[in-house]
């Protein structure tokens, strides 16, 4: 079988979709039973980015360009590779293709939260997700909790539906040996990461220990005891796990929570609002504590080393439960289903 995969989210920065594609792609290929042909958008611009700041014109240039290559430079390269599936690793359709096509939905954010997106971003958001799990020959999921959101919310059929778990992110080196003396989060700066209330229950500690925002939430740094890593290497964040008291997760909601895993398999406690994916990808081996419990359980975690030591052995344990491997045979599934629909 002859897959096709738009690689093109793996060059737009360090993002949990990259990562998705990057490791999905690598374990794909490390089977016998599937070629994989990836592709990648060439011509975009840089991003429009968002808030006061934002450029409404790149932003609707890069739309346009985004819609250019989904119907007709996907298509030409199905074509020119002789595919027999094409797999959009977020949720797209390329239309006159002839060949089944499967999508991957992450979260649905913004039905969850539809005040935090942009009006016009969401309206189109909703229309091109909705046809394209309706119209796919397999919807992919990471988790139970991004399933029912898709059936329920977007109109998925309940039997082509996939839940692939993800693996635990993606390969970090070793960084053994670095004491434990801050607080690390690690991600974006979306209104629904809930960035804000973690700054304020870390200011609710006086600031201390330390409070590190990797990523592009470090542009929020600023506040006693915050310090920015805006862009780490794998390299920098092996090293900001490793020295980290606990990673903390404010958000509500995840679609899978990428970065939850990746911490608990360095052995980082892990520090997350309750939520149904939080619960469903780390089980009792995380703090998961509701959002106004969140300054009291930064207070635990730093003041309590054996707190921290049976939150790290549990949450390696947790992580070796999630595979690459696991997730690839999952998609794998997912191709096969896509064709026999189709067929």
């Amino acid at each position: 079988m002859v897959v096709l995969v738009d690689a093109s989210y793996a060059r737009r920065g360090h993002t949990g979709t990259g990562v998705y594609v990057e490791e999905l792609v690598r374990a794909l290929r490390a089977r016998s039973d599937v070629e994989v042909v990836c592709v990648r958008q060439r011509r975009r611009l840089r991003p429009g980015g968002a808030g006061p700041r934002r450029n409404s014109l790149r932003s609707a240039a890069n739309l346009a360009l985004d819609s250019a290559w989904t119907r007709f430079g996907l298509r030409r390269a199905a074509q020119l590779a002789r595919a027999d599936v094409l797999h959009h690793p977020l949720p797209a359709w390329t239309p006159g293709l002839g060949r089944p096509q499967v999508v991957t939905v992450h979260d649905v954010a913004f039905e969850r939260f539809p005040g935090e997106f942009d009006a016009a971003w969401r309206a189109v958001a909703r229309r091109g997700h909705r046809a394209a799990v309706r119209q796919a020959g397999a919807v992919v999921c990471p988790s139970q909790v991004t399933a029912g959101d898709a059936i329920g919310l977007l109109g998925a059929a309940r039997e082509r539906v996939v839940v692939a778990p993800h693996g635990p992110g993606q390969p970090l080196p070793g960084a053994s040996g670095h004491r434990r003396r801050h607080f690390l989060y690690l991600g974006s700066d979306e209104p629904r990461k809930r960035v804000g209330s973690l700054l304020e229950a870390h200011s609710g500690l006086g600031g201390h220990p330390e409070l590190v925002l990797a990523g592009e939430a470090g542009r929020r740094a600023g506040p006693p005891g915050t310090s920015a890593e805006t862009d780490p290497s794998p390299q920098r964040v092996a090293e900001l796990l490793a020295g980290a008291l606990a990673l903390v997760h404010p958000a509500p909601l995840e679609g899978f929570g990428l970065t939850l895993l990746e911490a608990m398999a360095t052995g980082t406690p892990v520090v997350a609002v309750r939520s149904p994916s939080s619960e469903e990808v780390c089980g009792d081996a995380a703090l998961l504590v509701e959002p106004d419990g969140l300054r009291d359980a930064l207070h635990s975690v730093a003041e309590d080393a054996a707190l921290r030591e049976r939150l790290s052995t549990a949450g390696r344990d947790r992580a070796a439960e999630f595979s690459w491997q696991r997730s690839a045979e999952l998609h794998v599934g997912a191709y096969r289903l896509a064709v026999g629909a189709a067929s």
